[in-house]
């Protein structure tokens, strides 16, 4: 479908573009990323931007706001805020457009928020430059906003530091000084992407309300189609820089023509679709140039209950505090606490939970990458916690770990075929010609060629380098990976891709994964069984049917509720989540954890109850 102005109704628009086309120097020439886009957003009406990274929704929006570098960038068509053109404005003039009647909360709050002032500074600081207002009533109506974007404990968090508050709060801060002026318009750039669910969940009500209370109009911009759903009045679908469908979010998502929509929509994981399934599902991949869709096959492994390739009992790890002239111990954060659970050769276990509750710690504690306090650990027959050093890089040739940043994981100044070639070569395992003929093998298994051994990791798209990191630990044979958030930074369509990518290798080598991840939906999709973590503790584990199907634990419940469900007829929906923060896991020195006791609603479903519970129960 060919770009066309799309338009509300009668009212007058907030923001009406036309012909936009945005374009980048590219040596002697210049290169166009967003070519011939128009569409208008009225007031109190949301209109969501969907594509991948690439596809130009981040440019449109730094176009409109004219954020792009004048020497390398070209902004060509018409921009215009309450039928005031933009692209003619001074620098001067824009500057006071910016703030005061545009706002815009970024991805990455921590990327726009200053580390050494203080927050209520940083917001203060909003309204001053636009207003002709007194620092006392600046930080009356800081507090306010605060208060608004509900930040528990608004006035004795005035004077605290971005570093000390979490993503979630972090974000709620970015929105207040977004509406600090009022705008008539709010771009929200993947203002959800990088939060946990709950979070994700809180901010989008919050957004909803504020557009309410306020009259504004809001352009989202975003990957993911559940929160489009969610959100959105109309929708935008971009792919390389063109507009290839517009219309409302109800007619894109039920009858959506193009292949690059269709392959959006068949890529998001709907939690309850895989009711009556038992293995582990396939995602149905579309191809954008045909429109043709894979089949969903399941995923067939040999389970063997008898012999667990991983084994946990009782594992805690604590990180002791210090404090004081002579850093005593003052406390310590109870990490992870008491939890066991084991893991068998072909089988996908998922630690869900949110930032903070222990996850990561768990998976690198079994990896000994983190020293663990307690407990104990068998990685195929090697009792982990007890190895020495040159014992315990032999254990490491079993179990391999994946991280969420390959970009961190993989070194800029080695080709990817050195990285991928290199524990290998550390391990002795053969000659540097065995290695380049292994890796090549590998890169090809991954969807790769052997031909880009050569390239560097910034050559790379974010789902590429994410292939190159599993190529990499699959380099040594192991019988376990731990997927540490490894999906959860990609495109919706790239995540289809690396999870279908990782059920294929899980049945063609029998492979058996931890997978760490806060993402509800896929979890659901590639899991033979789930533990559910909060604060250090699993409080329900299970085969996956039981867990979603009959969630017994109340955190399990408030995880699942806050999941964006793909429907438009959820538009209008609040989920009134509860707006604290997880609850801190730090202890005084000297605490003893109280044992936990679980009781077993099904078989192998056990769910963690207090000690009257457990009484009651027996």
């Amino acid at each position: 479908m060919a770009s066309g102005t799309i338009g509300s109704g009668a009212a007058e628009p907030v923001l009406s573009v036309k012909g936009l086309t945005t374009s980048f120097r590219s040596g002697d020439g210049w290169k166009s990323v967003v070519r011939d886009m128009s569409f208008d957003v009225a007031p109190r009406e949301t209109v969501a931007i969907v594509g991948e990274s690439g596809s130009g929704k981040s440019v449109t929006s730094l176009s409109i706001m004219r954020l792009l570098q004048k020497n390398v960038s070209r902004i060509e068509g018409s921009v215009k805020l309450a039928g005031r053109e933009l692209l003619t404005l001074s620098e001067e003039e824009m500057r006071h457009v910016r703030g005061k009647d545009i706002s815009m909360i970024f991805q990455e709050p921590m990327t726009s928020l200053n580390p050494i002032f203080p927050i209520g500074k940083q917001i203060a600081e909003a309204l001053t430059c636009h207003q002709d207002i007194s620092f006392k009533d600046a930080k009356a109506e800081v507090l306010r906003l605060l208060e608004k974007v509900r930040i528990p404990n608004a006035k004795g968090r005035f004077d605290e530091y971005p570093h000390q508050f979490s993503g979630g709060m972090r974000q709620r801060v970015m929105i207040a000084m977004a509406l600090a002026s009022k705008p008539r318009l709010l771009i929200a750039d993947e203002p959800t992407t990088a939060l946990d669910v709950t979070i994700q969940g809180q901010i989008l009500d919050l957004i909803k309300q504020l557009q309410e209370e306020e009259g504004m109009a809001v352009l989202f911009i975003t990957h993911d189609m559940g929160v489009v759903a969610e959100v959105a009045d109309r929708t935008i679908v971009m792919f390389r820089g063109d507009v290839v469908e517009t219309g409302t979010t109800d007619d894109i998502f039920n009858r959506g023509h193009h292949p690059y929509t269709r392959a959006l929509l068949s890529a998001v994981p709907k939690l309850g679709s895989m009711k009556g399934e038992k293995a582990p599902l396939r995602f149905p991949i579309v191809d954008v140039a045909t429109g043709s869709m894979s089949e969903a096959k399941p995923v067939l492994t040999t389970i063997s209950a008898t012999t667990p390739i991983v084994e946990v009992k009782n594992l805690t790890t604590r990180f002791t505090i210090r404090s004081g002239l002579l850093g005593r111990p003052s406390g310590a954060v109870h990490a992870v606490e008491d939890v066991s659970f084991s893991l068998s050769p072909g089988e996908t276990l998922s630690l869900v939970g949110e930032s903070g509750c222990g996850k990561s710690t768990t998976g690198r504690s079994i990896t000994r990458l983190i020293e663990p306090t307690s407990g104990y650990v068998n990685v195929d027959g090697f009792d982990t916690l007890t190895l020495g050093k040159a014992e315990l890089r032999t254990m490491r040739r079993s179990i391999q770990m994946i991280f969420q940043d390959p970009f961190a994981s993989l070194n800029p100044r080695m080709t990817v075929g050195s990285a991928v070639m290199e524990p290998f070569i550390e391990h002795g395992l053969g000659s540097k010609s065995d290695a380049r003929d292994k890796a090549a093998d590998l890169l090809k298994k991954v969807g790769l060629s052997g031909d880009m051994m050569k390239r560097y990791p910034h050559e790379f798209s974010g789902g590429q380098r994410q292939r190159v990191a599993i190529a990499r630990s699959l380099m040594l044979d192991p019988k376990v990976i731990v997927a540490d958030e490894a999906v959860s930074a990609l495109d919706v369509s790239i995540k289809a891709q690396v999870c279908n990518l990782l059920m294929d290798l899980q049945e063609s080598l029998n492979l058996a994964y931890l997978f760490i991840s806060h993402d509800m939906a896929v979890v659901e999709r590639v899991s033979h069984r789930v533990a559910v973590m909060y604060l250090g503790e699993i409080v329900e584990i299970g085969p996956r049917e039981a867990l979603f199907e009959n969630p017994q634990h109340p955190y399990t419940r408030k995880l699942m509720a806050a999941v964006p469900v793909p429907d438009p007829a959820r538009r209008h929906l609040r989920r009134n989540l509860s707006t604290d923060e997880i609850k801190s896991p730090i202890r005084p020195v000297g605490y003893v954890a109280p044992k936990r006791s679980y009781i077993e609603i099904s078989p192998g479903h056990l769910v963690q109850v207090t000690e009257g519970e457990a009484a009651l129960a027996a």
